[in-house]
């Protein structure tokens, strides 16, 4: 079964801190952890694991020339392929997924600057998929959610049915290709791409029990956050 993961890193994001020297910006996928891009970070958990067959990175034209440099330089056990993104998320995925080919069984997709995604979880997401054609990682949320309008309570929403969805989210190739054909045709933008997938009405998406260390790095908190993870992560492998 070949694997293909795509990481949409073609975001403009937020300035965090002083670009490096090649990039001319400084993006949240490429600050440092311990030296290494947290673009790094998040590969390095896909090469962890067995069933994952190649990375794919979706990056802005600018960025495409540098980053190979320290992907080079990082000689990783599986292909690391780098190809032009869009001005979306949605763009990037796209043509990342033409670059494809269609021996590609199972497509995941997933938050390059989510660097702590446990490698057992792709793996079960990844079963999880080849069974039933699609699948992300979730949790259940522990506060109350509260459906509004503008700043008034409108109703509250009973968390037995709810899930904050996370990545990896992993599909069969041409599911996710007609899901972004038809998205395409109907100028769709979706948030994440389990969301096209369910325009479809042909598969029903499964879910995988995720873990709140899955963190998406957004905000300079969660810099610190991510340090106390990774230092985490170093001790646990020394054990």
């Amino acid at each position: 079964m070949k694997v293909s993961v795509i990481l949409p890193a073609a975001g403009l994001g937020t300035r965090m801190a002083k670009p490096p020297e090649k990039s001319g910006s400084l993006r949240k996928q490429f600050l440092l952890l311990e030296g290494s891009p947290i673009l790094i970070h998040t590969i390095r958990k896909f090469m962890r694991c067995a069933s994952v067959t190649e990375v794919v990175v979706a990056l802005r034209a600018d960025d495409l020339e540098w980053v190979q440099e320290i992907v080079d330089r990082e000689k990783f056990s599986k292909p690391v392929r780098l190809v032009e993104g869009g001005d979306s998320r949605q763009e990037s995925v796209r043509n990342a997924l033409a670059t494809l080919t269609a021996d590609t069984d199972l497509v995941a997709v997933h938050d390059a600057v989510r660097p702590f995604v446990d490698p057992e979880t792709v793996e079960h997401c990844i079963a999880e998929a080849a069974a039933h054609g699609a699948a992300i990682v979730g949790i259940v949320p522990v506060d109350t959610v509260k459906q509004a309008h503008r700043n008034k309570v409108r109703a509250t929403l009973p968390r037995e049915h709810l899930i904050l969805s996370q990545t990896p989210q992993i599909f069969r190739l041409e599911l996710l290709r007609e899901a972004y054909r038809k998205a395409e045709e109907a100028e769709f933008h979706g948030t994440d791409e389990s969301s096209l997938v369910e325009r479809l009405e042909t598969v029903e998406v499964s879910i995988v029990m995720g873990s709140d260390r899955n963190i998406k790095i957004t905000r300079p908190t969660d810099i610190e956050l991510a340090k106390l993870f990774l230092a985490a992560e170093h001790e646990k492998a020394v054990v």
